[in-house]
């Protein structure tokens, strides 16, 4: 018998190098999952650490000569720049009005600056810009300030746009993660996955059947449908990078609570299904620019939906589960054929560049 290759002795065998000892960036790291998480524990937590970013909420609560405000900031680097359903200038408008909103806070105002690539045709500016500014008009907001930077042919990638904002929160408003109580119900404004499919099928030339059209849009609306219902709202999100997997962990880790899932329940296009099924995705990881997540008491579920159902935006709101004093910081799925499975932060970035 021959003797076993060096590259198959044992001895030689080793682990791959931990996540968190990467010596570069790699695109999983923007992607809102695991990758994230410790880029921001790594690297930056420990360099910019206070008391209110270590609460790595998507807006930040401040109080300013007696009143709440809400202060969010984002960056935005899809491709392609236009996509069914939206663009770069109304998404990052709509990303940061959702962040502010899902604060507890009523947008006010936002910032913007641009950073243009060399050779980028003037009318894509004045598209993004017409976009952009319809956007915030339809939200109810004003771009009160901004700034552009231009960077050389093949250093930019066409468009980056950052976005800052600043909301009133409402009175009596508590909306944080650590909320989440056992008992609450876990409500979802309307099907999932729709943005990451849609920007990934024109990006990479795939047809499902039936085109999708990316959820891009406002949900302070709904937010406000919530709290003007009088629904005592502990906790709000917007599902965007990661997906609703992502964010279900993140407010689960942070209560110290267990979320059950029933997946049936979970509202997903037809078409979404396919394309996920077809490329091996998961929904509940893909994308929404959107969706709204509300937990809040099981006593207030009903009147949360109604309240939903008469909002733009909320026709589609189901309950999808509950809150759990069971195996707490986990979130578990009740699946369609009856079994259960762990629903776990994605990893890094499953479908990048799309936010």
């Amino acid at each position: 018998m021959a003797e076993p290759s060096d590259a198959a002795n044992p001895a030689d065998w080793s682990c791959p190098l931990p996540i968190g000892q990467r010596e570069q960036v790699v695109l999983g790291h923007g992607g809102g999952g695991r990758l994230s998480a410790e880029l921001l524990a790594d690297v930056f937590l420990p360099a910019l650490a206070n008391p209110l970013l270590g609460q790595l909420a998507d807006s930040t609560v401040v109080t300013v000569g007696g009143e709440r405000l809400a202060l969010s900031t984002d960056s935005f680097v899809v491709q392609p720049l236009f996509f069914p359903g939206g663009d770069i200038g109304s998404l990052a408008v709509h990303g940061t009005v959702n962040d502010l909103a899902c604060s507890g806070a009523v947008p006010l105002h936002l910032t913007a600056a641009f950073v243009i690539e060399e050779g980028t045709d003037i009318e894509v500016l004045r598209r993004i810009a017409t976009s952009m500014g319809a956007a915030a008009r339809d939200a109810g907001v004003a771009i009160v300030a901004g700034d552009t930077k231009v960077v050389q042919r093949g250093h930019g990638d066409g468009v980056f746009i950052t976005t800052a904002g600043v909301g009133r929160v409402r009175d009596g408003a508590d909306v944080r993660p650590e909320r989440a109580t056992a008992g609450d119900a876990v409500l979802v404004s309307g099907s999932i996955g729709r943005h990451g499919v849609a920007v990934m099928s024109v990006r990479e030339g795939l047809q499902f059947g039936s085109p999708v059209t990316s959820d891009s849009a406002p949900v302070h609306g709904l937010v406000a449908a919530l709290f003007d219902a009088g629904v005592d709202v502990h906790v709000l999100r917007d599902p965007t990078r990661g997906g609703v997997a992502a964010s279900l962990n993140e407010i689960a880790t942070a209560a110290s609570v267990g979320i059950v899932i029933d997946e049936t329940d979970v509202p997903i296009d037809a078409t979404v299904r396919s394309a996920c099924a077809l490329l091996g995705l998961d929904p509940m990881h893909v994308a929404n620019e959107g969706c709204l997540l509300a937990f809040v008491p099981a006593a207030d579920a009903e009147r949360a939906l109604a309240a939903l159902h008469a909002t733009p935006g909320g026709e589609g709101a189901v309950r999808v589960g509950s809150v759990v004093p069971d195996h707490p910081g986990m979130v578990v799925g009740h699946t369609a054929i009856g079994g259960t499975r762990i629903i776990d932060m994605p990893l890094g970035e499953l479908l990048p560049r799309i936010c």
